[in-house]
């Protein structure tokens, strides 16, 4: 199976070029971009692996080192990265070292990193054969505990707002959508109604967080026919249940 991989540098080189080729020989779709956002967003969407070979360029690319680490955190990318000691310190000033995969020293060993990621693409690839499910909600705490708790049965793909659900079925259609219900600005409610009212998004089940378990919040929910809700206070053992159960009867044909 052929992995789209994108190499970020400054441009080509010697050994950017050596790299792009070694890949290639192996089996990788190596796709070169620079840290440009403009750039960037072209190709991160076909791309499940970045790897990033640095230099100074990194300190005047601010804009272009958040968008990585956004799309590493939104949407589970491996970042593996090329550099020198002074560049992961200085590349860690705005992306956290655990977003980072695979560090290769300069001088590298090609063959070997090569080799590590062949590793990283199988990862990718069995990631890529589970469940995919987005998840909703614009509390930035519940959103990387519940990642962390979905992550290892699941591909999880997080957002912040109503929006930006609509902007990701655009381009992507996950298994199920986990939708926080009072989300400011674009509630619950009406992406709801947007997922409901498009062709090409109105069969993705649809999911309901609600941190209120009253009838009358109840009833509010269930109005809507999502495939059900989960109160999101009850706890890590409940989110994973009833998500398994959701897709053990999918799988089952009642839904």
């Amino acid at each position: 199976m052929k992995t789209n991989l994108l190499l970020i540098s400054q441009g080509s080189t010697f050994m950017v070029d050596a790299i792009k080729k070694n890949l290639e020989s192996v089996g990788f779709v190596v796709v070169k971009s620079t840290l440009a956002v403009k750039d960037l967003k072209q190709h991160v969407d076909d791309c499940e692996i970045f790897l990033m070979y640095l230099g100074d360029y990194i300190m005047d690319s601010f804009d272009g080192l958040v968008f990585i680490k956004d799309i590493c955190i939104e949407r589970d990318k491996s970042l593996n990265v090329i550099g020198d000691v002074l560049e992961f310190e200085e590349l860690k000033r705005t992306i956290p070292e655990g977003l980072i995969e695979n560090s290769f020293t300069r001088p590298i060993d090609v063959k070997q990193m090569v080799e590590v990621m062949l590793e990283v693409a199988d990862k990718s690839n069995s990631d890529n054969k589970k469940k995919s499910i987005l998840l909703a909600d614009d509390d930035p705490t519940f959103l990387k505990l519940a990642k962390e708790w979905l992550s290892e049965d699941y591909k999880v793909t997080i957002v912040g707002s109503g929006m930006q659900v609509i902007t990701y079925l655009a381009k992507n259609t996950p298994d199920l959508i986990l939708l926080d219900y009072e989300m400011p600005v674009t509630t619950g409610t009406q992406v709801m109604e947007m997922i409901r009212s498009e062709s090409e998004t109105s069969s993705i089940p649809v999911i309901f967080l609600t941190g209120k378990d009253d009838k009358e919040s109840v009833t509010k929910v269930l109005s809507l026919k999502p495939q059900g809700y989960i109160l999101k206070g009850a706890g890590r053992d409940n989110l994973l249940n009833q998500i398994s159960d959701f897709f053990e009867i999918k799988k089952n044909k009642k839904y």
